[in-house]
């Protein structure tokens, strides 16, 4: 017999190892859902980040909780959560059953729903099954439903509380440590490169005389070798207003300069 399930109704379990089903209609615009489970103790929070099964973590270390691959059926697409209750640790309290939303909230989810089966049973009705309503439209995770302890046996209770932080919003509400990513640190800044020393004057450096200016004598340029037989040039006459080059001495004679004895050609008879 299937147990329709409204909210915060709940109905004991004969089944020691169910099967969780949660299971939603696919469409344009619809988010894709991940079912996922928390082990909390008495306390009602996680003994440590490993009692935490979701799709990063499909399987707790005691391999008594295990998320199942998902499947496509006619009635829509499924994500199951699988428990051994029986065989659990006493220190585990209650299995919290969630689901998550990746790209949209669930206000975009069409027939969410989670059915409660008996994992040794293939096939056969749902033990119980509960309709998932979004209450403001804009929650990113809800749980759907828990397993928890009832004296010597166990009971499924239909809970849809809703989380707008998503799947680490509720995460984080158990006791679960999310790391958060860090920021890439800011690309440091070139080291600063210091100016280039002015250059040193080179004692051996080619200098180039510039022209001078107008009104100013102009360097006398070395005058040509004339040709063999030909007169020297006269020096050229230096511009107006400068001093007049002072003409060169005439050697003073060679007081031992005798002239030679005249030969008989030069002798008048």
């Amino acid at each position: 017999m299937t147990h329709a399930m409204v909210k915060g109704s709940n109905v004991p379990l004969d089944a020691m190892a169910v099967r969780a089903v949660l299971r939603w209609t696919p469409g344009a615009g619809v988010p894709d859902v991940d079912a996922s489970a928390l082990l909390l103790g008495a306390g009602g929070r996680v003994r440590s980040d490993e009692d935490f099964v979701f799709y990063n973590q499909p399987r707790h270390p005691s391999g008594l909780v295990r998320r199942l691959p998902k499947r496509s059926l006619p009635e829509g697409l499924t994500d199951t959560i699988e428990a051994d209750l029986n065989a659990l640790d006493p220190s585990v309290d209650q299995v919290v059953i969630a689901a998550s939303s990746d790209g949209a909230a669930f206000g975009a989810v069409r027939d969410l729903r989670i059915l409660v089966y008996d994992a040794a049973a293939s096939g056969g009705e749902p033990l119980a099954v509960f309709d998932v309503r979004a209450e403001t439209g804009e929650e990113t995770a809800i749980i759907c439903g828990e397993l928890y302890r009832r004296g010597d046996g166990w009971k499924f209770r239909a809970v849809g509380q809703g989380y707008p932080t998503g799947l680490i919003g509720l995460a984080t509400a158990f006791g679960i440590s999310v790391d958060e990513a860090e920021p890439e640190p800011p690309i440091p800044a070139p080291p600063s490169v210091p100016p280039a020393p002015a250059p040193v004057p080179d004692s051996q450096a080619t200098v180039l005389h510039q022209q001078p200016s107008y009104g100013y004598p102009q360097p006398a340029a070395p005058a040509p070798q004339p040709a063999y037989g030909y007169p020297q040039p006269a020096s050229a006459q230096p511009a107006y207003g400068y001093p007049q080059p002072a003409a060169a001495a005439a050697p003073a004679p060679d007081p031992n300069f005798v002239l030679p004895p005249q030969g008989p050609q030069f002798i008048r008879p």
